[in-house]
């Protein structure tokens, strides 16, 4: 239950934190601007050590926000990288975020399909 509860608390106050930082920048920050903030901020974390403890209390609450995006890029590099060297730094953020990228592409499709986007 408490695993529940931190994911919730933790995933909350990420995501509150972007709209935040959206909300009192007056559009000087995009919502562009965060997203790739976060994905940097969490490669960063990540590649420091301090990213995975998050992970550790918070679970899916530190995953489902794109700062775990990044995370998971930053731990497949590293990974890639103790395996195959340079092209492994390079390979492996792509294999460990390729379930991501293939999932969002497919729903996105199904979603374009069944759905009209034009707003007419």
């Amino acid at each position: 239950m408490i695993t529940i509860l931190m994911a919730f608390v933790i995933g909350g106050l990420l995501c509150g934190l972007g709209q935040l930082i959206i909300d009192f920048t007056k559009h000087d920050i995009t919502i562009v601007h965060v997203l790739v903030g976060y994905v940097i901020v969490g490669s960063i974390l990540s590649g420091i050590g301090v990213y995975q403890h998050l992970v550790d209390i918070a679970g899916a609450g530190a995953l489902i926000p794109i700062s775990g995006f990044g995370h998971l890029l930053t731990q497949g590099a590293i990974q890639g990288s103790n395996n195959l060297g340079l092209i492994g730094a390079f390979s492996g953020g792509v294999e460990a975020v390729a379930a991501i990228i293939t999932s969002a592409v497919v729903f996105g499709y199904m979603f374009a399909v069944l759905f009209d986007s034009r707003g007419d």
